[in-house]
């Protein structure tokens, strides 16, 4: 996440390939800005629901250090549902993608946490035996790039597929059925919520393939997820796109981004070589608000009894203070899950996890937990309607 000022508001964007023109949304009074040249329309993204209201802006100004972008188009989502800071955890106000990208050679570092930004007639690609660098084809400006997936794990069989680099999604793959002869409905999966679209919830068929192949690199076992055709209908209009690589790819990789010479360049990263997981608890954890904490303070003197070197604490006085700190509730319970099946209830309040309290907590360290090893133990203590519950429960893998 990093600060663009828009029409010389401050504003927090997420840098997200997936997104060609700038998105708008989660604004309060704090946050207003000034926008040019406003149109209402309708816009309809990933989810089965109806398109949503939604302004479309031209000219504006973005300001982002000393680099100044001017005629920029953005959408405002006036939808209060798409809620991004809701599920991060932190103030999130747009999205932005091509209007970065389109400008720049971008390089994202995940192991450092570091994106830094050159300019493109100024970059030169360095002699790199541990990268691969692979054609970029930008449609409705949107990066796609061509690589190979192993369905079948009794075959080395490398079926070619088109898939949208999406660093916003969270997932490792996309995959869509019947958008190749081979990419049939898995034989092995359960049914799981994908996320959210700009035009509702995604759903599908959650799974692993036997590779990902990006040039020389290989990728074992990477989780797969096949969203249900009514989700991903939009998507679709692209026909020869069979899909997407998300995050949990890209971050095994330091990812440079060169929109105008249509390149992309991958270097293998220190997690290159960790197995995929996915969230085998089935909660989606969101962010609640602020909730006022009592702490306990205590003042105290030190006393001692002749001996040398040798002092007891005599506590003389205790005294409170009251902090707001974040909140966390379950949002949504996959149906046959470890969690489900413990008794967790969508809108129990997460006050506990593993015996530390989650207000201490920031919400991807808590969500981090549900991607352990199979058989870890979970436990968990909620606030339901005023009244505190604890429940235990071992992760399970639903695909072996």
């Amino acid at each position: 996440m990093f600060p663009i000022e828009v029409n010389g508001s401050p504003l927090n964007f997420i840098l997200d390939s997936g997104v060609g023109t700038t998105l708008l949304f989660n604004l309060n009074s704090k946050d207003s800005v000034m926008l040019h040249n406003m149109e209402k329309v309708k816009l309809q993204g990933l989810g089965s629901e109806e398109p949503i209201e939604a302004i479309f802006s031209k000219g504006n100004v973005f300001t982002f250090g000393n680099i100044r972008g001017n005629d920029q188009s953005l959408y405002l989502i006036l939808d209060d549902g798409f809620d991004l800071s809701s599920k991060l955890g932190i103030t999130v106000h747009g999205i932005i993608g091509y209007e970065i990208l389109k400008d720049f050679v971008v390089d994202i570092n995940y192991g450092t946490k570091r994106i830094n930004f050159y300019n493109p007639d100024k970059y030169k690609y360095r002699v790199c035996k541990k990268c691969e660098t692979i054609d970029l084809e930008l449609y409705k400006l949107k990066p796609y790039i061509d690589v190979g997936v192993k369905l079948d794990p009794n075959s080395t069989e490398i079926i070619p597929v088109k898939l949208l680099i999406d660093s916003g999604g969270s997932d490792a793959l996309w995959l869509f059925e019947n958008s190749h002869p081979a990419i049939l409905p898995p034989k092995k999966f359960f049914d799981d919520f994908l996320g959210e679209g700009l035009s509702g919830a995604v759903h599908g068929k959650r799974s692993f393939i036997n590779a990902l192949v990006i040039g020389k690199f290989e990728l074992k076992k990477p989780t797969v997820s096949y969203p249900d055709p009514e989700s991903i209908s939009f998507a679709r209009q692209f026909v020869e796109r069979n899909g997407s690589i998300g995050a949990a790819v890209l971050k095994r990789f330091k990812v440079v981004f060169d929109y105008k010479n249509k390149k992309i360049s991958f270097k293998k990263g220190s997690t290159f070589k960790e197995p995929f997981r996915y969230n085998m608890s089935g909660i989606e954890l969101i962010y609640n608000g602020k909730q006022l904490v009592r702490e306990q303070n205590y003042a105290s003197i030190g006393l001692t009894d002749g001996k040398a070197n040798e002092k007891n604490t005599v506590i003389l006085d205790y005294n409170y203070k009251y902090t707001f700190k974040p909140s966390y509730k379950i949002h949504n319970l996959r149906v046959g899950s470890p969690a489900y099946k413990a008794g967790l209830l969508v809108g129990d309040i997460v006050i506990k996890i593993n015996d530390k309290f989650t207000y201490d907590l920031e919400l991807d360290e808590i969500v981090g937990n549900f991607f352990q090893k199979e058989n870890t133990k979970i436990s968990l203590v909620v606030e339901r309607n005023g009244q505190d519950y604890e429940y235990n429960f071992y992760l399970k893998d639903m695909l072996k």
